[in-house]
């Protein structure tokens, strides 16, 4: 069964968590909801979301995909942590999944991931970084790299990550099954 780490810390944007977090569970994906720091969150539109786990607890396991969600102050948090950048070059390395969504993608940015390479974001959350080869895609693919617009595209980048981990015929299923349009 594949599996996926999702982060989440204070500030971060509920809408893309929990669609994607819902959308990879009805794909039959084993999701893990890890928080920065221990206990419930209050996310960028104040509802708070209690995480399957720490970072820390999460940290020593093994994933097929990263996910990390936007929204302010979330993403400044998330690149402000060391464990987080370490985390998203460590699975780059080994071939993993390393997704983003919204302004999450300054954080691979930061990391260094995205140097010369294709990423979409909330506009604006990549002027800082030259070295993107920013587009204005809903979701935007370069290998490995998955990244995102924003809270209006969580569902259209939640599928694309199910059809990566789980295959076309799975995606069309889950689809099917939130009766889109």
């Amino acid at each position: 069964m594949k599996t996926v780490l999702v982060l989440f810390s204070a500030g971060s944007e509920e809408l893309e968590t929990v669609t994607v977090v819902n959308i990879l569970r009805r794909a039959g994906i084993n999701v893990t909801l890890a928080g920065l720091s221990a206990g419930a969150l209050r996310g960028s539109r104040g509802i708070v979301l209690t995480p399957d786990t720490a970072l820390e607890e999460a940290i020593g396991h093994s994933y097929d995909m990263l996910v990390l969600p936007g929204g302010q102050p979330g993403t400044n948090h998330m690149k402000a942590d060391a464990r987080v950048l370490q985390l998203a070059r460590q699975m780059a390395a080994q071939g993993k999944y390393v997704t983003a969504i919204c302004a999450a993608p300054a954080v691979l940015a930061t990391a260094g991931l995205l140097d010369g390479k294709r990423a979409t974001c909330y506009p604006g959350s990549l002027d800082d970084f030259v070295q993107v080869q920013q587009q204005s895609g809903v979701v935007v693919e370069d290998g490995k790299l998955i990244t995102s617009r924003g809270p209006g595209t969580a569902m259209d980048f939640a599928l694309v990550l199910v059809e990566h981990l789980a295959g076309k015929t799975k995606r069309d299923e889950v689809e099917a099954g939130l009766v889109r349009g």
